[in-house]
């Protein structure tokens, strides 16, 4: 039987079960918290990212999930310098152009700091001249630190960057660094089985 996991990774935490970097490195791997065999991610988030994390032991879902042209939605949290115009959110919801070409249109709201968010280890860097914003961004596109290039597309770099959602799974009820089982009533991206 198949086996799906959320894991909330904490920031400086690389996105795999081994270090592969140099020989004495002590960089924090997903083996530092998950000890379930045969599980592997279901695509990448960066070691300077936080959030959701979908690992599987189910081959075809962690394809669904990784590869870019199923359109799986992905809703991120960002934290961003500044206070972005109605002209920077208009230019995200349409797409920017990048290096590698324009992005996909994406989903954009103005949000609060979630009030039960975790402090980030070590903490973001801040300007007392310069605010900080929020924003609830989801694409169905994964371009190589695609969310972190968008913001700073329209003038807005990121500092903080949260996976909320894969799909219908959240990191809803997982503390940094916690663990558990997927739902296995529905699958993300469709509608709840009744």
């Amino acid at each position: 039987m198949s086996r799906t996991i959320l894991f909330n990774k904490p920031y400086d935490v690389l996105s795999q079960f081994t270090d592969k970097g140099t020989e004495g490195s002590t960089r924090r791997t997903l083996s530092d918290f998950i000890d379930v065999p045969k599980v592997y991610s279901a695509g990448r988030l960066d070691r300077d990212s936080e959030g959701l994390l979908v690992l599987t032991s189910d081959g075809r879902l962690q394809q669904q999930i990784a590869n870019p042209k199923n359109k799986w939605p992905k809703t991120y949290w960002v934290q961003i310098e500044g206070t972005p115009s109605e002209d920077a959110i208009s230019r995200l919801r349409k797409g920017v152009e990048l290096k590698d070409g324009m992005t996909r249109p994406a989903g954009v709201d103005r949000m609060d700091e979630p009030d039960w968010l975790w402090p980030r280890t070590p903490p973001i860097r801040v300007r007392k001249s310069i605010p900080d914003s929020w924003l609830r961004l989801t694409i169905k596109e994964g371009r190589n630190r695609q969310v972190r290039r968008m913001t700073a597309a329209v003038g807005h770099p990121t500092l903080r960057l949260i996976r909320y959602a894969v799909g219908d799974w959240t990191i809803d009820g997982l503390l940094s660094g916690q663990w558990n089982d997927a739902p296995l009533h529905r699958l993300p991206g469709k509608p709840s089985a009744r």
